[in-house]
């Protein structure tokens, strides 16, 4: 017999009893599918958030003022003396409050953040209409805003914002610029937010100490040097780690700073996201295991139930091999049958998730094949046993077989 003929024999089989057949398939077909499901999911997750953190750039630093000491303050003049450092492109301080922005009858309330020109770079803001702010701007502290695509459609409809007056906390602010949308980000979303020029935003919430300096390095073999010159010279402002340790410990304050490196997060972002990923199809991939032990106890009932069918085969001449390759061929279709209908169902599941949620469906070519391969493996794995029995039985005790 051949293994054409042992396929058509495996599937009559199968079509005999339909129910049996698909009920030793859920197995399979649910490890699959979950196998599938679960690293795209994972897979998605991860690009999203490469993609968010890539449109940063990876040579961009946060530095964070997390003092809260009155006497730790950055001003203004003090954070733009670091566009002094070899490697420095740009240098973006954040000044931010909550204020309540007002046209005509209409109101909202907004975050404002107060910048400078440089921000629209180092945030990768993109322009619907109008300018974003300009270095006179801020050297005048003209009272000037460039507002987020929400705040442009609660505060003036369908009209056009450019050159009407909006007022921040009772202060008129002209607005000479419009955000595209942007949506929901880690790094939170533009399209709510008010962005004025740092020197007015100081007057606006009556605050000159800057929390949040973005430091963006010409290259990506920068950032280490810069990060290296950030540190020293937040050491020397702030006082000496051990200094910092007394004051926390006496205050019940933390650092007093942060230098984050947006590389350094993505990196560590990726590597758990890459373990959480590999550890779900693992989990998942022991349903496939349940599914052929499944295929296992099925095969061992269909070879009780077919002993003299068996022994007829052998007694007319069939090899041992001829008996072994059908059982084998019968529980490999089975385990493929399963497989392919899993991968339907989790590259479906898949795409209807990313679909729903916004983001990439993650599905690759590698674990479609890696789920196949492992169904097929089940399916020979746990069908070696029942063959090998069926291939070992006597005609004499098979055809006694009632």
């Amino acid at each position: 017999m051949n293994v054409l003929q042992s396929m058509k024999m495996a599937w009559k089989q199968l079509k005999a009893s339909k129910l049996r057949s698909f009920l030793t398939m859920l197995g399979i077909i649910i490890g699959v599918a979950s196998v599938i499901l679960l690293v795209s999911l994972g897979n998605g997750v991860t690009e999203e958030v490469d993609e968010q953190m890539g449109d940063l750039g990876s040579n961009l630093i946060t530095v964070v003022n997390s003092s809260v000491n009155p006497n730790d303050k950055y001003t203004y003049d003090e954070v733009m003396k670091y566009q002094n450092i070899d490697g420095v492109k740009s240098v973006s301080p954040e000044l931010s409050g909550q204020v309540n922005a007002t046209y005509d009858y209409k109101n909202s309330s907004n975050k404002v953040i107060g910048t400078n020109d440089q921000y629209k770079a180092a945030r990768s803001l993109e322009m619907s209409e109008g300018r974003f702010l300009l270095p006179i701007d801020t050297e005048y502290g003209q009272k000037v805003a460039v507002i987020g695509s929400t705040v442009a459609s609660d505060l003036f409809g369908f009209g056009n914002p450019i050159g009407e007056t909006i007022r921040l906390n009772g202060m008129p602010y002209k607005v000479v610029g419009v955000l595209k949308e942007k949506g929901a980000s880690m790094m939170g979303s533009s399209d709510d937010q008010i962005f004025i020029p740092i020197s007015s935003a100081q007057r606006l919430l009556k605050d000159t100490n800057v929390r949040t300096i973005y430091v963006e390095t010409k290259s990506a073999e920068d950032v280490d040097f810069v990060v290296n010159t950030l540190e020293s010279r937040l050491a020397i402002k702030f006082g000496d780690e051990k200094e910092q340790e007394k004051n926390a410990s006496s205050a019940q304050m933390g650092p007093s700073y942060q230098v984050i490196n947006q590389q350094e997060i993505l990196n560590a972002f990726n590597t758990i996201s890459s373990t959480l990923t590999t550890a779900l199809g693992a989990i998942a991939a022991i349903s496939l295991v349940v599914g052929g032990i499944g295929i296992m106890n099925i095969m061992l009932v269909s070879v009780s139930e077919r002993t003299r069918e068996i022994g007829i085969r052998k007694a007319l001449g069939a090899k041992k091999r001829a008996i072994l390759l059908q059982f084998l061929i019968e529980s490999i279709v089975i385990s493929v049958c399963g497989g392919v209908i899993g991968i339907i169902i989790g590259v479906s599941g898949a795409l209807i998730f990313g679909s729903v949620a916004g983001i990439s469906s993650g599905i690759t070519a590698g674990t479609i094949i890696f789920s196949f391969v492992f169904s097929l493996c089940i399916g020979v794995i746990f069908g070696i046993a029942p063959a090998n029995k069926a291939s070992k039985l006597r005609p004499i005790d098979a055809l006694r077989s009632e």
